[in-house]
């Protein structure tokens, strides 16, 4: 047997067509569905360190962790079942679109619901009420004779019992062996424990290693289940000496009910215990444990069988997701691309947008586009087709890594005009809107306006496109950027306006004067880049952003020429900074008139000079 160098607490399970693998802070599911393609779902999980004090005491931590495990696993279980089967979102059956139109539910989450509680019964009927029962049978056919088996506090009573329980448990595991379902399951269970070994025997995480390990692990749950069941032997003798015998309430059926259900609430002491015996057993590899362990792994010789490549693929890809997760708190989570409620996912989004500090309406806009629903109706409530949902988590995750949604979706609306934006320029924001309007009220027929720093050509677009409806002007814009450039001159052509794009560093390549000068110049102080959020300190072009020392740089190298390009009585249109108004007044100090204007938060934003 191979010495284990590189003991890890990651633990696992088979679900349907994959594995899920749980560790301290994530736990990751991967599947490979009908049409052989990988899915992948994540999520953060609290770390056994931060959980409240009470829950890690001995003992108590086997409860908290049974029942962690238990909701854990049924939850992946189910999610797997969700995503496991294809499913044709261009022609859903009838049953499924009917039940989305009527009730606003999807078929999947009825099934899963029922298929639960169908399980829950299921468990408790085989391994806790028939042992109990056949036993029942036999002690009242036997007589009461204190220490036999009629007598239900002796030992031979409870031993006859745990005896059934076992006996049920293999016939039960022997006949999911006759489903091709249940036995490719028992393979994905197989890949679970090889993985987990190859780790802990210090080999690289690859097909090839992970295939020649055993398929045996001491932390299995069928050897936990084992455990449970021994346990139960003796805890249930010890409490049937102790109530046993004096639950007598005359009438047999009740009686037979009364232990059933003692029975059932020491359960989760039983399983706290088994858990502390099974910790400890997998701590050693001492030969002397053998005996103790072997039960145990000829019962895993049942529940695992040898994987294919492709399973053991899925293993890997979800043990290294957790591996991932606890190494690196900003590791993604992920999400299957299933049939799901629209609130569902859009709760989701929102919960996770909320945590990485992101705007939880971009989650509203990914839904909006993505779905065709305006926002104001994303509160009625719908199904998200599997094709819908696969569009929709991939912008979502997308937006996770702190890309803007603008840049994601290639474009953005900006005063009523389409306008494509890449990390080539600004995505142009709602405020600087307001310098359009004031624009727009000011220009007069045959003026000349003069955008500089015109990054994605959002405001000489607008411009030139609402002043064309009624006056004949000219709409220069200008910028030194020719990756900006480049995308001003498709927006152009994109809104079919005329507006003429140069490249000039503000007036270096400008010729003749104008009746209005707009400008959104960088205005960011240089020291305050790397404090601004992530997606635009990131993502958005350090050139559109830096300002200088103080951020008025811009403003006073368009203050010393400002006057050879303006004509008299022209106006020069500012967005600056919520707090630069002032200071940009005065660099504009030889002026005829000035007035700062505010924008919907009633920030000092657009500062109109005339000369």
């Amino acid at each position: 047997m191979k010495k284990k160098t590189n003991c890890t607490y990651i633990g696992g399970q088979a679900v349907i067509q994959g594995v899920m693998m749980r560790g301290r802070s994530g736990m990751a599911t991967v599947v490979r569905d009908d049409n052989g393609e990988i899915q992948m779902e994540a999520k953060r999980i609290t770390p056994p360190e931060q959980r409240k004090k009470w829950m890690r005491f001995v003992f108590v931590r086997g409860i908290v962790n049974f029942v962690l495990s238990l909701v854990s696993g049924m939850q992946a279980l189910l999610r797997s079942s969700e995503v496991a089967v294809a499913q044709d979102d261009e022609a859903p059956p009838k049953l499924n679109k009917w039940v989305a139109d009527k009730w606003k539910i999807s078929v999947s989450d009825i099934v899963t619901t029922i298929a639960t509680m169908f399980g829950v019964a299921i468990a408790l009927l085989l391994f806790l009420f028939l042992p109990y029962y056949f036993t029942d049978l036999i002690a009242n056919a036997a007589g009461g004779a204190e220490g036999a088996i009629g007598d239900k506090g002796s030992l031979w009573y409870n031993m006859l019992e745990g005896g059934f329980r076992i006996l049920i448990f293999i016939l039960y595991i022997l006949f999911t062996l006759l489903f091709k379902s249940l036995r490719e399951t028992y393979c994905y269970h197989g890949a679970e424990h090889k993985t987990i070994n190859c780790y802990e025997y210090g080999l690289p995480l690859t097909v090839d290693n992970v295939r020649n390990c055993s398929r045996l692990h001491d932390r299995c749950g069928t050897t936990f289940l084992f455990i449970v069941m021994f346990i139960s032997i003796i805890m249930f003798a010890l409490m049937g000496w102790l109530v046993g015998s004096r639950i007598t309430t005359g009438i047999a059926q009740l009686d037979f009910v009364l232990v059933f259900l003692i029975k059932l609430v020491f359960l989760p002491i039983v399983a706290s215990v088994s858990y502390e015996v099974l910790r400890l057993l997998a701590r050693f590899q001492s030969p002397v444990l053998f005996p103790l362990k072997a039960p145990g792994y000829l019962l895993q010789k049942l529940t695992t069988r040898e994987p294919t490549d492709e399973m053991i693929e899925c293993a890997i890809l979800a043990f290294q997701k957790v591996l991932d997760m606890d190494a690196d708190p900003e590791s993604p989570e992920k999400t299957f691309v299933t049939e799901t409620k629209l609130t569902k996912l859009q709760s989701m989004m929102k919960r996770h947008f909320a945590e990485k500090d992101i705007d939880e309406s971009d989650a509203e806009w990914i839904l909006s586009l993505t779905l065709g629903v305006p926002r104001s109706e994303l509160g009625e409530e719908r199904v998200v087709t599997q094709k819908e949902c696969g569009k929709i988590l991939a912008l979502y995750e997308e937006r996770l890594t702190g890309k803007p949604l603008w840049y994601i979706f290639g474009n953005t609306e900006f005063y009523g005009y389409r306008i494509n934006v890449d990390e080539r320029v600004l995505i142009p924001r709602p405020e600087t809107e307001i310098l359009v309007q004031q624009a727009i009220a000011a220009v007069a027929e045959g003026d000349k306006v003069l955008d500089l720093c015109t990054g994605s050509g959002a405001v000489a677009i607008a411009i030139a496109g609402e002043a064309a409806k009624d006056k004949n002007i000219t709409v220069t814009a200008a910028d030194i950027s020719d990756d900006a450039l480049e995308v001003a001159r498709d927006n152009v052509r994109l809104n079919k306006v005329n507006v003429s794009v140069v490249k000039s560093d503000l007036f270096e390549n400008i010729r003749g004067k104008f009746n209005i000068i707009t400008a959104n110049p960088p205005y960011v102080k240089t020291a305050e880049i790397e404090t601004l959020q992530r997606e635009v300190r990131d993502f958005e072009p350090r050139l559109a952003l830096d300002g200088g020392e103080d951020g008025l740089d811009f403003y006073r190298r368009i203050a010393g020429k400002i006057n050879r390009y303006v004509v008299r009585g022209g106006m020069l249109i500012l967005e600056c900074g919520e707090d630069q108004s002032r200071d940009v007044l005065k660099i504009f100090s030889r002026c005829d008139y000035a007035m700062v204007v505010k924008d919907l938060s009633g920030k000092e934003r657009v500062v109109k000079i005339v000369f």
